[in-house]
């Protein structure tokens, strides 16, 4: 069994996390991101963070072509699950609790990557942002996302859609959609909910017009 683990404020927060840099994985506040872990560096970072009181995973993407730079902001998740399979896989879930900005990388002797961070930026992460508030026309957007699954033909659990709380609506597609690693970036780095619900609807628009114009759209 998981033990506890103290409630996350960005004011005693590490400020050295080790980092997992991921191409188009896309972790926000308060969002489940599932993750497959095999590689043995990898392995050995998830039993480093889990000897830790936060247990927690930096998750940036990479930039350049060869991956060795990394965007400046990511999201740290804790782990919240943890199951072993026969073939020595890790399947973890990560709860995203904050974003960071990457001050530099840490040398060291861990065979994953560190770095030194900071959360300065970030203190609203912490606290439930207002939802569902005046400027959010829920049957609007939604008929934006339905129509940009039509031109992408993608399925979904509609009604649960239709239920949930503007952010678990805004965080799930911003997690699953398949857009690039820049316009996922764009999301990360919105400055609050509402900024990046226009974000979000934005890229749904221009992807869902181009499936559309290409043929795609029958």
């Amino acid at each position: 069994m998981t033990r506890m683990a103290p409630r996350f404020t960005t004011a005693d927060a590490p400020s050295v996390i080790p980092v997992f840099p991921l191409p188009g994985a896309l972790l926000l506040p308060r969002g489940r991101l599932p993750l497959n872990i095999f590689e043995p560096r990898y392995l050995v970072m998830v039993d480093d963070a889990m000897k830790t009181d936060s247990r927690l995973i930096g998750m940036v993407q990479p930039k350049g072509e060869d991956g060795d730079d990394l965007f400046s902001i990511g999201c740290a998740g804790r782990i919240t699950t943890l199951s072993e399979t026969d073939d020595g896989r890790y399947l973890i879930g990560l709860s995203g609790v904050s974003r960071f900005r990457v001050v530099q990388e840490v040398e060291g002797f861990s065979p994953y990557r560190q770095a030194q961070v900071t959360w300065d930026e970030f203190t609203l992460d912490t606290k439930t942002p207002r939802q569902d508030g005046d400027d959010f026309d829920r049957e609007a957007f939604l008929a934006i996302v339905e129509r940009y699954f039509q031109a992408k033909s993608l399925d979904t659990d509609w009604d649960a859609f239709g239920k949930a709380s503007e952010e678990t609506i805004v965080n799930a597609l911003c997690m699953i959609c398949p857009f690039t690693e820049q316009e996922k970036q764009a999301l990360l780095e919105a400055e609050d909910l509402s900024e990046r619900r226009l974000t979000l609807r934005t890229l749904l628009t221009i992807d869902a017009a181009g499936e559309e114009g290409s043929g795609g759209l029958q």
